[in-house]
């Protein structure tokens, strides 16, 4: 007779190839430390990740001569983030240590620009004013909605740019109830809760009014109060980032803020340009963003569907910014923005 026997009762059998997480990382790492050639690729990479920090840090350095290459680059500057993620999968593709060690350049240069933004947020509560601003867009389908939307943020102060003369009463009928103070300059619209004086428009040297002032006398004393809607600018293949007339507005609102006789000062609007953009210095380097100190993460108002700048913008000089938000979409092509100061 033939006996089978189907398993070995021996103490010297194998033991069982482990096949957990742990040992598939043991192997892995086992792997890459006995591959010869993993410092040799993904050198290519490597240099990728380099010019990445190169322009975060030297943004300022790029010139606007070609283009406005430098605006163009600072507008859409905290988007050269993407960019982290797609290397670092290229360089774990590649099983290159060149690539990943040289990635950190530009993630802790992104997280000293961005990080602060993104990870904290520094609104308070408190404060004397909620102030408000929208882009309605002139093709808004509607107005009255629009407004109502906006209105209901609890602002004291909304500002409003891109009115169409044609749709201005429907504008006005929707917010009459609630703000019995109110003055429509051109294409841009101031309306309040408390009393306005020195109402008049501001020369932006466009040719025609797309800026305005006016005093408001509030309960903690009078604020000088602009809006502004700055000239559009585009991306062109053949012209590159053209924003040479909203660059010379830019300049122009900055005179005026500069030459304001009131120390408490508010600039709402669509300045079609974001906070780092260096032709926006004439008013960034005497206002504050209400967004940057008081704000939580981005803020991006621009576009609507898929928010990626913050040009509408909530400024202030003389005010202290207590917190600031981006509202619900309407039915423009840009976000609302409210904040609350403390005057």
């Amino acid at each position: 007779m033939v006996q089978a026997y189907g398993a070995d009762t021996g103490n010297d059998r194998a033991e069982p190839r482990r096949t957990g997480s742990g040992s598939r990382f043991r192997d892995l790492r086992d792997r890459w430390i006995r591959d010869k050639g993993i410092w040799r690729r993904g050198i290519a990479l490597a240099v990728c990740a380099v010019l990445l920090t190169l322009v975060m840090v030297f943004h300022a350095d790029i010139p606007n001569t070609i283009g406005n290459l430098g605006s163009l680059t600072e507008t859409f500057l905290p988007w050269i983030g993407v960019f982290v993620p797609l290397l670092l999968i290229l360089g774990l593709v590649r099983r290159s240590a060149t690539a990943l060690i040289a990635l950190l350049l530009p993630v802790v240069v992104w997280l000293n620009l961005f990080g602060g933004l993104m990870l904290s947020d520094k609104s308070g509560s408190g404060g004397d004013l909620t102030v408000a601003t929208h882009n309605v867009n002139a093709d808004n389908p509607d107005p009255a909605g629009t407004a109502r939307q906006v209105a209901d943020s609890g602002a004291d102060i909304v500002a409003l740019e891109e009115l169409p003369s044609g749709k201005v009463s429907a504008y006005e009928a929707a917010l009459a109830d609630r703000f019995p103070y109110h003055s429509v300059q051109g294409t841009v619209g101031l309306w309040s809760k408390y009393p306005m004086s020195d109402t008049r428009p501001v020369d932006i040297k466009m040719g025609w009014t797309r800026a305005m002032r006016s005093t408001v006398a509030t309960p903690k004393g009078e604020v000088a109060v602009y809006v502004a809607h700055l000239p559009s600018v585009r991306v062109k293949l053949h012209a590159g980032f053209t924003a040479n007339q909203r660059d010379d507005s830019a300049d122009a609102l900055g005179e005026a803020i500069a030459d304001e006789r009131l120390g408490k000062v508010i600039l709402l609007g669509d300045l079609n340009g974001t906070m780092n953009d260096r032709s926006l210095n004439e008013v960034t380097s005497q206002m504050r963003s209400t967004q940057g100190a008081a704000g939580d993460g981005f803020g991006f108002s621009w576009p609507a569907s898929f928010p990626m700048a913050r040009i509408d913008q909530i400024m202030v000089k003389g005010v202290e910014p207590m917190s600031s938000w981006t509202l619900p979409a309407t039915d423009s092509d840009h976000l609302p923005i409210a904040a609350r100061v403390e005057l």
